[in-house]
């Protein structure tokens, strides 16, 4: 244990902490209807404000016992970047941005979980494809028919919602 108190992995803490409770300021300001009786508006926001001052608190302790810096410095360099890797990623978000408007959420999903996939070493991009289009498509689904929550019908949920009988919103 260290004498002094890494100020970077102070400062680092104290952002968190200060970014939790910005969220519970934020949260608390979010005006809810009385019609809620159970779930509001309010509870995620709440939940993520609790995790990141919780995350806060826990850096911030950490850094008052030394830190954590130091050992992250005693690992650096110990293997180069993955550029492969990280071009499957950036592509991944790429991809998604451009493809969700006119593709739709579905599609947009399905290339970013294969370009994701193949960034962490899938060897088989067709495998990928055939496991996300159904996850993305549940997804999908459970936002627009079990939430109510419409994130906009693509070509491959028009058809599912005309072949269910409804028109894409």
């Amino acid at each position: 244990m260290t004498s002094r108190i890494p100020l970077p992995d102070l400062l680092a803490g104290l952002a968190v902490l200060g970014f939790g409770l910005i969220g519970f300021w934020q949260a608390w300001a979010i005006p809810v209807s009385p019609l809620y009786a159970q779930v509001g508006p309010t509870v995620i926001p709440y939940v993520v404000a609790a995790g990141l001052t919780a995350l806060g608190a826990s850096l911030v302790g950490t850094a008052l016992r030394g830190g954590w810096s130091h050992r992250i410095e005693e690992l650096a360099g110990t293997a180069p970047p993955n550029w492969r890797a990280l071009g499957f990623l950036f592509a991944g978000l790429v991809a998604n941005l451009i493809l969700i408007g006119p593709a739709g959420f579905s599609i947009a999903a399905s290339v970013q979980f294969v370009l994701v996939a193949a960034a962490f070493g899938s060897p088989s991009m067709a495998r990928d494809l055939l496991i996300a289009l159904p996850l993305t498509l549940l997804v999908w689904f459970l936002f627009v028919q079990g939430l109510g929550v419409n994130i906009g019908a693509g070509l491959l949920e028009g058809i599912i919602l005309r072949m269910l009988g409804q028109e894409p919103v």
